[in-house]
């Protein structure tokens, strides 16, 4: 573990506005000289000394986060969903601070599993999982799979021996959503159907119903919503076939701020109402409250990384635009590209006293779209070799990220208590020509 120089931290009182309360790791603090340090270390420093594109990964966060969880949810089973990032490290915090893992992969329950993660803690599913994942999971001994498809029910009972059975959620969708290439609707038979099938496998052990209802949701009605779709299927499962299911699960979606103003999913209001609506409908349609099962991932991991890029170029074409290359763009961070998703931008390293201006920060990829923050307010006088960091990257960013242009995907640094390490390297051209295997 590197030492990294952590200056004097300030009080909250000096600390600016766009550090508090917005998408920055709460660690976020300004450091002489126009530096930002987050987990007490200098971003510019980290960047001198690990290069960039750099990710900058506060591990004070992601365990505070873990643990608002546990404390919000103290009776319910809280997965992370490793889709949004996973690297060893970040299976080792999570595991420590009492969360099992949502994996959807082989390549994340191998990883996982790598790492020490208790396979039982883990829980499998994706919309096609291929026989040998399904195989590779019987071997691990992955404590539950979700059912997504009916293919799947037939491939995994024949992995399965009846003296061996397999825990399994089926997966739903509720009523009125349409084009969803997931899970089963309830709405024509098909959930029931799927279920009255699971329950006939005797390999198969069905504890309960999962339901994902999509992604940045910010507002509680929509688990409230799912809440009584699922109740309702709970109590018609008793009716037909005479079996209470023990685990119910929402899902996650919990979304955040990735702009100073953005709303996010209120954990502690959500951990209330989603409980209290559970326990009544329980209670109306006379079942057992089952145990509730949540799936943060962008909620834990989305608010603990900082991106830094370099500057490369400054454009100021007759338009009147501004364009700021960096060294990144849309290889590390393909969400702006691929939806339009919103970001903030903030120099850091140094100090400019010059008035604020209208740029695009661009990518270095050869495609038009390949913008990462557009109509930023940057100092006027940016130029070449720059810092520029951006927060809330933590969450599919680099799980998403690609080898477009042969540009290696960045390094990740994890940081805490003014200390730096390195978690994952750069990766470099021979990684990608490593790949080749003929001509």
């Amino acid at each position: 573990m590197t030492q990294l120089t952590a200056p004097a931290v300030p009080s909250p009182a000096t600390v600016p506005a766009d550090l508090l309360g917005g998408p920055w790791p709460a660690s976020a603090r300004p450091g002489p000289g126009g530096e930002v340090l987050v987990g007490g270390v200098g971003l510019a420093e980290a960047a001198e000394r690990f290069g960039t594109p750099l990710y900058v990964l506060d591990e004070g966060e992601v365990r505070s986060r873990a643990r608002a969880y546990r404390r919000a949810l103290p009776h319910a089973e809280v997965l992370y969903a490793a889709k949004a990032f996973l690297c060893s490290a970040m299976a080792d915090w999570v595991e420590q601070e009492g969360l099992g893992l949502d994996v959807c992969s082989a390549g994340e329950l191998w990883l996982a599993v790598s790492a020490g993660f208790p396979a039982q803690r883990i829980l499998l599913h994706g919309n096609a999982k291929s026989p040998e994942e399904l195989r590779l999971a019987r071997r691990l001994r992955v404590g539950r799979i979700v059912i997504d498809g009916p293919a799947e029910i037939a491939r995994l009972a024949a992995l399965v021996a009846a003296d061996t059975p397999q825990k399994v959620l089926v997966r739903v969708v509720q009523a009125g959503v349409v084009g969803q290439k997931f899970g089963f609707p309830v709405e024509g038979g098909d959930a029931a159907d799927a279920i009255a099938r699971v329950l006939d496998q005797p390999g198969l052990e069905l504890v309960g119903l999962h339901c994902h209802l999509g992604s940045q949701i910010t507002t509680i009605e929509p688990y409230l919503q799912a809440v009584d779709t699922l109740v309702r299927l709970l109590a018609e499962v008793r009716e037909h076939h005479g079996v209470e299911l023990p685990e119910l699960d929402l899902g996650g979606g919990h979304g955040i701020r990735y702009l100073a103003g953005d709303a996010e999913l209120d954990l502690a209001e959500f951990a209330v109402k989603v409980t209290d609506r559970l326990a009544v409908r329980c209670a109306e349609a006379g079942l057992e409250v089952p145990r509730l099962v949540v799936e943060p991932g962008r909620a834990v991991v989305g608010p603990a990384a900082v991106a830094v890029y370099r500057v490369l170029s400054v454009k100021h074409p007759a338009d009147g635009r501004c364009f700021v290359a960096v060294d990144g763009g849309m290889s590390d961070n393909p969400r702006p590209a691929l939806y339009g998703a919103p970001y903030s931008v903030r120099l850091v390293g140094r100090r400019s006293e010059a008035g604020a201006a209208r740029m695009d920060v661009v990518g270095r990829h050869c495609e038009a779209g390949d913008v990462l923050v557009r109509d930023a307010e940057l100092p006027a006088d940016l130029r070449p070799g720059d810092l520029l960091a951006v927060p809330a990257a933590g969450a599919y960013q680099l799980s998403m990220a690609s080898g477009y242009n042969l540009v290696g995907r960045p390094a990740v640094a994890a940081v805490r208590d003014g200390r730096a390490r390195l978690l994952i390297r750069r990766e470099t051209v021979e990684d990608f020509r490593l790949r080749e295997v003929g001509r």
